[in-house]
């Protein structure tokens, strides 16, 4: 696998580290998870729970390793200095100045090290008047803009079902970031500090919204947007049954389609009216489609180039003929619970595919991958307490 020689020590806890390091270990990369020894990553104990541990954590912690350690007992922080030796990366997801006072900073590390790879995710990042703030998912998709952007017109923000920034915004920008390090290392042979900040990553999907604010100094409005509640062409409708069809035809050609198959040729001309006019192409559109169930509707435009998709419930995503093709869906056999449904991997590579390999550890599994540091140790406090 790409990544069988990289070995990572993951500090964080939650989503957006673990999903980083998820990918990482999907493609071979060994990831010990460091945990704390007391109750390891918070995210083990949400619900529902899978042989002890949620869910999400099984499903983020993936192919992992776990250890117990409490970095601020010297007797670990030592043995944690002496792993640093022999690893490639540190991932670490706590607030700008924590890792400093447990003295197992990059400044650190790199003197014993010099070529690890410190990766930190943070809400704002290491620098600005927002670096030592707390915040969540939703706090960093406010401030960037986001949030005000998503939501009908004259309605409030909505709260978006997945976590944008978490995802997004911070781990999958850290997971490039490593890997874009690693690259540059077989040329210097050193490491070096990744920054991430989750707002920053938000800010960055910006790309439909944000340059034509800069552009124009015309602030945008939710709901007015074209890609998100201006157009009739790009909307969501109501069916019979109290479903949901959703409606991508920007392109002329599919609006067209979309217009003669639902029998309504006549609004063609007003794709692209004003927004007053949209909402009256809308109301018409709205007052065909709910003539008919969503199912209906399917069979209708099956084999129809139009855009046009059912909105499904996680039920059918499961059963959806694409998921399981491109393996979306897996199953994981495991000891005690039987078979585990994962979310597959979304990289395909054709020479070097991703894998699961196994679930998530138990915590602190694998106290053997210390062994060899308690060795160097000085101490046998470790030893004594487990």
């Amino acid at each position: 696998m790409p990544l069988t020689s990289i070995r990572v020590l993951d500090l964080t806890r939650l989503l957006p580290g673990p999903y980083c390091s998820m990918l990482l270990a999907d493609f071979g990369a060994e990831v010990i998870k460091v945990e704390d020894q007391d109750k390891g990553d918070y995210a083990r104990n949400y619900y529902p729970l899978l042989d002890e541990d949620s869910a999400m954590f099984h499903a983020l912690n993936r192919n992992k390793k776990s250890v117990c350690l409490n970095l601020k007992r010297e007797a670990d922080r030592t043995i944690f200095l002496h792993m640093v030796k022999d690893a490639d990366v540190v991932l670490e997801s706590f607030r700008p100045g924590v890792m400093k006072k447990l003295g197992v900073d990059y400044e650190t590390l790199k003197t014993i090290n010099p070529q690890i790879i410190y990766c930190s995710i943070t809400g704002y990042g290491q620098t600005g008047p927002y670096a030592s703030k707390a915040g969540h998912d939703l706090n960093y998709l406010s401030y960037a803009g986001l949030l005000y952007l998503i939501g009908e017109q004259n309605g409030k923000p909505i709260v978006p079902a997945a976590q944008i920034a978490d995802i997004g915004g911070g781990a999958y920008p850290a997971a490039l970031g490593i890997m874009l390090a690693l690259w540059e290392r077989q040329t210097s042979g050193e490491g070096q500090f990744i920054d991430i900040s989750m707002m920053d990553g938000v800010l960055s999907w910006l790309q439909t919204s944000l340059p034509n604010y800069f552009a124009t100094d015309e602030l945008p409005e939710r709901g007015k947007q074209p890609l998100s509640g201006a157009l009739a062409c790009y909307e969501v409708y109501e069916t019979r049954d109290g479903r949901w069809l959703a409606v991508g035809a920007l392109e002329p050609k599919f609006w067209q389609v979309f217009c003669d198959t639902i029998g309504k040729t006549e609004l063609i001309a007003y794709q692209h009216a004003p927004l007053l006019e949209q909402h009256r192409v809308k109301y018409e559109i709205q007052s065909v489609i709910q003539q008919k169930s969503l199912n209906e509707w399917v069979q209708l435009f099956e084999g129809v180039e139009a855009c046009i998709s059912p909105v499904q419930n996680f039920s059918e995503v499961e059963k959806d003929a694409q998921v399981r093709a491109r393996d979306m869906v897996v199953s994981i056999s495991h000891p005690t619970v039987g078979e585990v449904k994962q979310i597959g991997i979304p990289i395909k590579l054709s020479k070097t595919p991703g894998s699961i390999r196994s679930l998530a550890p138990k915590h602190g599994e694998h106290r053997e991958v210390l062994e060899p540091y308690i060795a160097h140790s000085s101490t046998t406090a470790l030893q004594d307490e487990t």
